[in-house]
Formats: structure tokens, C-alpha cells, sequence
């Protein structure tokens, strides 16, 4: 036993520099590699997480902007809408004032016209009764010299 145990105390002896130098290269991979990889990786995760922050807020934006475009876009809708339904109420306005005026322009020669006709008729039946005296002696003159010659 004594000889392993011999064994055994040269072979740590032994791998005393093999274990210094792998503590030596551990140390140094970690400042050397491990640290700067580390730093870079969090700088990345960082960068990448602003990145997309700043696309979640551009986003956000840009779906802000369109509400209110989409708004704006609708109140112009109503106020074409509103301009229109004025514009043609307008228009009605306007069509239903010269209906207006051509109905009475129409009903004052109607009454023109019927003033004109009943003076005509009026004067018609006044030469009628003028002249009823005429045409009832000449129908007279006429029957009865027929009447008086022959009894004549």
C-alpha cells in the first residue's frame, strides 16, 4: 500500500502544473473570452430588445396615425355628405321657388285668359242682344211679307 500511496503522491506532484495551468487557461478564457463574449451578448440582447421596442412603439404610431387618419377620413366623409344634402336641399329649394313662380305666372294667364274670354263672351252676348232685335224684325219682314202676299 505504501507503494500506491507513493505512486499516487507523484502522480499529484505531477499534475500539479497541469492543474495550474488549467486553472491559468480557465482564468484566462474567462477575461479572455467569456467576459467579452458575455458583455457583447448582453449588448446585443439590449440592442435587439431597444429594437424592438422602438418597432412596438413605431407600431403603435403608426396604428395611432391611421385611427386618425381613418377619423379624419370619416368626419370628411360627413361634412361631403352634410355639404351635399345642403346642396340639393338647395337645389329643391331653388326648383320648388321657380315651380312656384311658373304656377303663378301660369294661374295670372289663366286669369288673364279668363278675363279675356268672359269679355268676349260678355261682348258676344251683348251683339247677340243687339243684333236679336235686328235678326227678329228681318225674321218678321221676312215671314211676314210671305204671309202678307199671300193674303194680299
Amino acid at each position: 500500500m505504501q507503494e500506491i500511496l507513493q505512486q499516487t503522491a507523484k502522480l499529484l506532484i505531477g499534475s500539479i502544473p497541469t492543474a495550474l495551468l488549467f486553472i491559468v487557461l480557465v482564468v484566462a478564457y474567462q477575461f479572455l473570452v467569456q467576459g467579452p463574449l458575455s458583455a457583447t451578448l448582453k449588448r446585443r440582447r439590449e440592442l435587439t430588445e431597444g429594437a424592438m421596442e422602438e418597432a412596438r412603439q413605431a407600431i403603435f404610431h403608426a396604428e395611432a396615425r391611421a385611427a386618425e387618419y381613418a377619423e379624419k377620413l370619416r368626419e370628411a366623409r360627413i361634412a361631403a355628405h352634410k355639404l351635399r344634402e345642403q346642396r340639393l336641399q338647395q337645389l329643391h329649394g331653388e326648383r320648388d321657388a321657380a315651380l312656384e313662380r311658373a304656377r303663378k305666372a301660369a294661374s295670372a294667364r289663366v286669369s288673364d285668359a279668363k278675363a279675356t274670354v268672359e269679355g268676349e263672351v260678355a261682348a258676344a252676348r251683348n251683339s247677340i242682344a243687339a243684333s236679336a232685335g235686328d235678326l227678329a224684325r228681318l225674321a218678321v219682314r221676312v215671314v211676314l211679307p210671305q204671309a202678307a202676299g199671300g193674303s194680299r
